[in-house]
């Protein structure tokens, strides 16, 4: 098991990517914030059967943070991280400070269109705009590559495809499952944040998600009665609910009341403190058992 080289700079990146493709080999990238579960690693695994050279770079990106936000708080263990991708196929660990991503003076941001606007555009203004910015300027660092992104952060999952799309990026964009605990709870950095009281309660999200699933594959096709399922077992455990929205599943299109055979249904809420957020593709995603 060898452990992956940490670099620090867009050159050193470049200096292992592009002998890689130069010889005809394919470049894989998962961005991560670090605080790395279970879930990343399944990222990176995807990546490794993709790519010849797997680069994971771990950086906690001020510009998609609020000012109220946890970024100050926000895990970091790159030590620890690093021993974990070891074990799951990472070559390189690409760790910058956040000088070298926004150097002085740097004034360039990256405005996502009509998909970053509802649910978490409304919620966390500006959040997409930071995201969009910084995963440019990685795609920018690693070059032609396949990126491979978790469908837990579906809306943003989407705003990376359009983002790609739209510039002409030479970048492949994968979307992997989410992976959950076997309770049901999706995995998350911010889960730590939970006492156990709070995780427990936490399962009504999954519950939730799971009723409307169900409800739909048996025919229910109205979108206020699929919410209504979704929300009953999260407003008696969540502390506040941003939102529970049954939306078309490839623009996060406000649905009327009919929903069709595949739509997309997502939940934020808050649990004690913490903000947790979690969907299923209703019509796509396999029920639990």
């Amino acid at each position: 098991m060898t452990v992956p080289r940490v670099v620090h700079t867009p050159a050193d990146v470049r200096a292992v990517c592009d002998p890689v493709r130069a010889a005809g080999g394919v470049v894989g990238l998962v961005p991560t914030m670090g605080a790395l579960h279970d879930g990343h690693l399944s990222l990176v695994r995807e990546a490794r059967k993709r790519s010849r050279l797997v680069v994971v770079s771990i950086f906690v990106n001020p510009t998609q943070f609020g000012p109220s936000e946890d970024f100050t708080r926000y895990p970091r263990d790159l030590e620890g991280d690093t021993r974990k991708l070891a074990g799951a196929g990472a070559d390189v660990v690409f760790a910058p400070e956040a000088a070298t991503m926004y150097p002085p003076g740097d004034d360039t941001r990256v405005r996502p269109g009509a998909v970053a606007v509802p649910l978490e555009g409304e919620k966390r203004p500006g959040h997409f705009e930071g995201v969009a910015t910084v995963v440019t300027k990685l795609f920018a660092i690693a070059g032609p590559c396949v990126a491979v992104f978790g469908r837990k952060d579906y809306q943003q999952l989407l705003v990376v495809r359009r983002l790609a799309r739209d510039l002409h990026l030479p970048v492949e964009i994968v979307a992997h499952p989410i992976v959950r605990e076997p309770d049901g709870l999706a995995m998350s950095s911010r889960n730590a944040y939970l006492s156990a009281e709070e995780r427990t309660r936490a399962l009504s999200i999954s519950r939730g998600l799971v009723a409307a699933a169900r409800a739909h594959a048996a025919g229910e096709r109205g979108r206020d009665a699929l919410e209504s399922l979704a929300r009953a077992p999260i407003a008696s455990a969540a502390t506040s609910i941003d939102y529970v929205a049954v939306r078309e599943a490839d623009t996060l299109a406000a649905l009327e009341d009919h929903v069709p055979d595949r739509a997309v249904l997502l939940v934020a809420c808050r649990v004690g403190t913490t903000r947790l957020i979690d969907n299923m593709v209703l019509g796509e995603d396999p029920l639990p058992s």
